[in-house]
């Protein structure tokens, strides 16, 4: 048998998520989750053979989560869910090193038969998002202004998000500069919607 926590914060996909795989005779939900962050001691206390995990939760995202599962419990695998098949979460997956990425309008049978693979050890990717990851173009930035560029798309100002990048405000404003010009956007603001657009800011 195998077990499966359920990562989904939206109440009436995780209980369509449950009724669907308790039609697998080999397939049995032994905890479910809303948030990120309940990922990990839920995953302790039941110990499940699967995670599958929402990409975008309250509290911490799937591939924070799927790491902080990866070093608690190693012999759990992870199977991503998304709405959003963007290139770049899915080469972000792949370097968290999940079992599986899969979007969420997948037919139920590839779901139960994709959970099946992951747990026989399996990579198991969307084939359109495999197709779109490869012929997808990279993000121009620099990994720090990227950092810089997704602390400022939260609203934080310049002396902030020096403090939380270690940085002098100086340098972040080079950044965001940086990054404006890489993007040929008007303004910050502009950037942040353009790097967001291409999921660069996962």
């Amino acid at each position: 048998m195998i077990r499966i926590l359920l990562a989904e914060d939206m109440h009436m996909i995780r209980g369509a998520l449950v009724a669907l795989l308790a039609l697998e005779p080999d397939l049995e939900v032994v905890a479910e989750v809303a948030r990120g962050d309940a990922v990990v001691p839920a995953a302790l206390a039941h110990r499940p053979t699967v995670a599958v995990l929402d990409l975008e939760m309250p509290g911490m995202d799937g591939l924070t989560a799927a790491r902080g599962l990866a070093a608690a419990l190693p012999d759990c695998r992870t199977l991503i869910l998304t709405a959003f098949g963007r290139p770049e979460a899915l080469r972000a997956a792949l370097a968290a090193r999940v079992g599986g990425f899969l979007l969420k309008d997948a037919l139920p049978e590839h779901l139960a038969e994709a959970i099946r693979r992951v747990a026989a050890g399996d990579l198991v990717i969307d084939p359109r998002l495999a197709a779109e990851a490869l012929t997808a173009e990279k993000s121009p930035l620099t990994p720090r202004e990227t950092d810089a560029l997704r602390l400022a798309s939260t609203g934080a100002q310049l002396d902030e998000i020096a403090r939380e990048l270690h940085l002098s405000p100086g340098t972040v404003r080079n950044y965001l500069g940086a990054a404006v010009v890489k993007l040929d956007a008007r303004n910050r603001l502009d950037a942040v919607r353009i790097a967001r657009e291409q999921g660069w800011l996962e």
